[in-house]
């Protein structure tokens, strides 16, 4: 699509766009609705007062489910709460109650007052939902799918699935949800293996080895949905409560949207800055959000100077050192990160645990080890040739062994520990492995110097 700078054209391209809705000859996707009324938003906030409220509610549901949350949370200020509760009941069930959780944080009466304009079934599905904890599957589920009797006849799901594609009820259909008298979930099979079939023939008449048994309980941890979808390659995933009884379902499109929240929380962690602070509009509250990390690591600067300051006669006696330290502090941070990220991210897909951390531990020292010997040589006989000192090569090279020995040993063993303790390990293990790092660099090159060469 071709790029539109001014705010006139932006308007005009949306005005257009929603003349085409509602002559039914709409083409855009609606992310690029989306795309163009943020813009809209940032050029000339009248402007975009006044295409929002000339924006049909079905065509907003759409356009608010792709602009950001703290769009969603100022929603009510552009337009009014009945339009709200008009776009919030033709959106999905999940779709609705992420709506209304996010203009809760910004004024809880109007999520109320907003609420209390649905009916009632949507009303309870949509507190139902934001009930769960963030961190719970249930929170990202949706109510609406297509379920079966094991009674009901192929043919007569089929027309009824048919008649809900119609009346637009249903989307992104993949499977029929199978349940007993009692609503409690069977099993899925999907459409395409489910038109082979006779119309004739009830659901259960389809062999056992058709229909696939995954589904989540609606209490467990999202990560545990996330690792399913990515180990079978599912599109959408059943979720039970308690007693087995199908709730609803997860799909791959929630699923991928989670991935990349999980993806960026962990990014922005490892750098020490918070994703939600990020996402922020507020100057003040982003920069006192990352004054706070950066005031932790001038404490950590501070400890390792003051132990550069326990040698500072042996650096006066020989400035060589001085010269080579921050050559030690920076391949011992490196090292440290390397490992560290490695043993962050496979944390954050399930492939390592402290149970089995023995394993990880031994593995990135063992890297770790091997590293230290080679730049230990590299870097020994570079001493040796820049400063004519035998003995200032032998010094710098078992330091390089000791930090980066130490630095693949923290940066495994840290963030392990750190979730033993049920804290982030993103977050902390950073400031954590920076300190150590540093200290025992310097430490250990200018303990090895006065020990050695003076």
């Amino acid at each position: 699509m071709e790029e539109l700078k001014t705010y006139e054209e932006i308007k005009n391209f949306l005005l257009q766009a929603i003349e085409d809705y509602k002559n039914e000859h709409f083409e855009l996707h609606p992310y690029d609705l989306a795309e163009q009324l943020e813009k809209l938003r940032d050029l000339n906030h009248e402007e975009y007062e006044y295409i929002c409220k000339k924006i049909p509610s079905e065509l907003f549901a759409e356009i608010l489910c792709e602009m950001p949350n703290y769009i969603q949370e100022e929603i009510a200020e552009v337009i009014s709460d009945k339009k709200i509760a008009n776009i919030t009941s033709k959106m999905d069930s999940d779709d609705a109650s992420m709506l209304i959780y996010n203009i809760a944080q910004k004024d809880e009466d109007v999520a109320q007052a907003v609420l209390e304009k649905l009916d009632e079934e949507d009303k309870e599905i949509i507190e139902k939902l934001n009930s769960y904890e963030d961190e719970e599957a249930g929170a990202y589920m949706q109510s609406e799918l297509f379920s079966a009797s094991l009674n009901e006849q192929i043919g007569t799901a089929l027309k009824r699935l048919k008649k809900l594609k119609d009346e637009d009820e249903l989307d992104n259909i993949f499977h029929a949800y199978l349940v007993d008298n009692e609503g409690k979930f069977i099993g899925t099979i999907g459409l395409e293996e489910l038109i082979v079939f006779e119309r004739d023939l009830k659901f259960s008449d389809i062999p056992n080895e058709k229909i696939k048994i995954y589904e989540c309980d609606h209490k467990s941890d999202i990560s545990e949905a996330v690792e399913m979808f990515t180990n079978y390659n599912l599109s959408a995933l059943a979720i039970v409560d308690e007693d087995n009884k199908l709730l609803g379902r997860i799909t791959h499109d929630d699923i991928h949207d989670i991935i990349q929240q999980q993806d960026t929380k962990q990014l922005y962690s490892l750098a020490g800055v918070s994703d939600d602070a990020e996402q922020e509009e507020s100057i003040y509250l982003i920069g006192r959000n990352r004054a706070l990390w950066l005031g932790i690591n001038l404490v950590t600067a501070i400890l390792a100077s003051i132990v550069i300051g326990f040698f500072d006669a042996t650096i006066q006696s020989l400035v060589a050192l001085a010269v080579l330290m921050p050559i030690v502090a920076s391949m011992g941070g490196n090292a440290g990160t390397q490992t560290l990220t490695v043993t962050v991210r496979q944390m954050a897909l399930g492939e390592i645990s402290y149970t089995d951390a023995k394993k990880t531990i031994s593995k990135e020292v063992i890297i770790s080890l091997v590293n230290g010997f080679l730049f230990a040589f590299v870097i020994g006989v570079i001493a040796f040739l820049w400063f004519k000192i035998p003995l200032l090569g032998l010094v710098i090279a078992l330091s390089m062994v000791i930090n980066l020995l130490s630095a693949g040993f923290f940066g495994a063993v840290i963030p392990i520990l750190l979730e033993k303790f049920d804290i982030d390990p993103a977050i902390g293990s950073t400031v954590i492995l920076t300190t150590v790092t540093d200290v025992v660099g310097f430490f250990s090159f200018l303990g090895l110097a006065t020990l050695i060469l003076l």
